[in-house]
């Protein structure tokens, strides 16, 4: 192989491995910043054909509905805790700060934290769905067979 090929090919090797080295390291970057989405069942039974779990500590998303009745707010601070379901397991979500205002028990919501236990979160973000027709794809997908029951309201009383 004559000197300028050589040195052509070493350029090339070259530059295959740096592209190669700066995807890798956006990569590695990158992991801590994914949020994959769950469901209650799919983060206590596992996701996909190998049911993975998410490890404690890891930042997910997690969508359902607002069990009625298992809202906790705690009376000196901001912090809440609430219980999510879809069909099957319960996931407590704990949360420090002002939740929307269309967040209601029986309500579907979204909310975005990291795993501190196998089946709680504490929550840095909680979104609620905007109105009866609108529900995220990923979640009403998940939540499909749910039976929800409106609260009933006695419109005489104003109860």
């Amino acid at each position: 192989m004559n000197p300028r090929r050589k040195k052509r090919l070493l350029g090339v090797v070259a530059i295959v491995f740096g592209i190669g080295a700066a995807i890798g390291l956006v990569l590695y970057a990158l992991q801590e910043n994914i949020n994959l989405f769950y469901t209650p069942s799919e983060l206590i039974e596992g996701k996909g054909p190998n049911k993975e779990k998410p490890h404690i500590g890891q930042k997910l998303r997690i969508g359902g509905m607002v069990v009625p009745g298992s809202v906790i707010r705690d009376e000196t601070s901001l912090q809440v805790s609430f219980t999510l379901i879809d069909t099957g397991p319960l996931v407590t979500i704990k949360y420090q700060g002002i939740l929307p205002d269309l967040f209601r028990e029986g309500q579907g919501i979204v909310a975005q934290g990291v795993l501190i236990e196998p089946n709680v979160i504490e929550a840095f973000e909680v979104l609620a769905k905007h109105d009866e027709e609108y529900m995220p794809a990923e979640v009403a997908e998940a939540v499909k067979g749910i039976k929800h029951e409106k609260p009933k309201y006695n419109l005489e009383s104003g109860n």
